[in-house]
């Protein structure tokens, strides 16, 4: 039997479908766990897509913790949008629109406040989450879980 390159997402249902958490990376808001708007990857490096996810928040305002331990890697705005990134080896992982508490150069703790999540990104209150791997954007769910996996079936 021959194995296509067809690759399809399971129903979560399915026992194993589902990634799971890295026990190293935490949700960056409190509340329940809702992907708003999904990662999608562009087609390429300058294409469009949305790189990260937007995940609820229970309100604007509400304290945004550290997704993993690191060093602050950049805090400040970008355009017009405030942005923390924490680095941790190879792995770049962004929120926004997040009003610093933390300042580049500061050592955190997954679970450490970093800021205050302000309004603007989504029409309900979420946080925007990037997770860049050797500069290449993944989806956060492959650290936070519930990421489905890919299964290879085949043609016949």
């Amino acid at each position: 039997m021959r194995l296509a390159a067809l690759v399809l997402l399971l129903p979560v249902a399915l026992s194993g479908a589902v990634a799971p958490a890295d026990p190293s990376w935490m949700w960056p808001v409190e509340g329940p766990r809702v992907v708003q708007r999904p990662f999608l990857a562009p087609p390429s490096p300058y294409g469009i897509g949305h790189r990260g996810v937007d995940l609820a928040a229970v309100a604007d305002g509400a304290e945004v913790y550290a997704v993993t331990s690191g060093v602050v890697h950049f805090a400040g705005i970008v355009v017009d949008r405030p942005v923390i990134t924490i680095r941790t080896g190879q792995i770049l992982a962004t929120v926004e629109p997040v009003t610093p508490l933390v300042a580049q150069g500061d050592v955190v703790l997954a679970g450490q406040v970093i800021g205050t999540l302000e309004p603007g990104h989504c029409s309900q209150p979420c946080v925007h989450l990037g997770v860049r791997v050797a500069g290449e954007y993944v989806s956060p769910l492959l650290y936070l879980g519930g990421l489905q996996r890919a299964v290879l079936l085949p043609l016949e």
